[in-house]
């Protein structure tokens, strides 16, 4: 996944605007929106930009993916924008669902059936997920952090639970 990951601005790299965004959508009522509103304004702009761009990722500078499951009990295909970044072995998705009490449906549907799509770019991939445990674990949540320092504040507003970590390892096409 790493030839079509998307295009990495850190927080330190990230201009006022993007800084804002981020810091308003880590923040109750940004978080409180972001949950409402912005998968609705995501769909159209990434089918307007033929899957290069979401509105998400547009105004906060973010690397906003989408994330195509199987429902863990339903069994049909659901599709997510989350934030997604390059790791060790392939693309990382943290399962933070804005501080919720409860784990993003994405996070449910991965650990039932661990196969789907991810569209990068403008690019789709089949993937396995592979939920990261310990130092990986760590070692993704500050590589996470570095880019969106709001995982921390949704940390803390989700104490009941460990935020899942992922990391979406590429399945490679069949040859012939």
């Amino acid at each position: 996944m790493s030839r079509t990951a998307p295009q990495i601005v850190t927080f330190a790299e990230a201009n006022r605007l993007q800084r804002s965004v981020r810091r308003l959508v880590s923040s109750g009522p940004g978080s409180w929106l972001a949950t409402r509103v912005a998968h609705r304004i995501d769909a159209p702009v990434f089918r307007a930009t033929r899957g290069r761009h979401t509105f998400s990722n547009l105004v906060s500078g973010l690397p906003v993916v989408l994330l195509a499951t199987t429902g863990a009990r339903s069994g049909v295909q659901r599709t997510s924008p989350v934030l997604g970044f390059p790791t060790a072995g392939g693309l990382a998705v943290i399962a933070s669902n804005y501080g919720q009490p409860d784990h993003p449906a994405w996070c449910h549907n991965l650990r039932a059936h661990p196969e789907g799509m991810v569209s990068v770019g403008g690019r789709a991939q089949r993937f396995r997920a592979v939920e990261a445990q310990g130092e990986q674990r760590e070692r993704i949540w500050r590589e996470g952090l570095a880019i969106y320092p709001g995982w921390s504040v949704y940390e803390r507003r989700a104490p009941n639970r460990r935020i899942a970590v992922f990391v979406l390892e590429p399945i490679e096409p069949e040859q012939p």
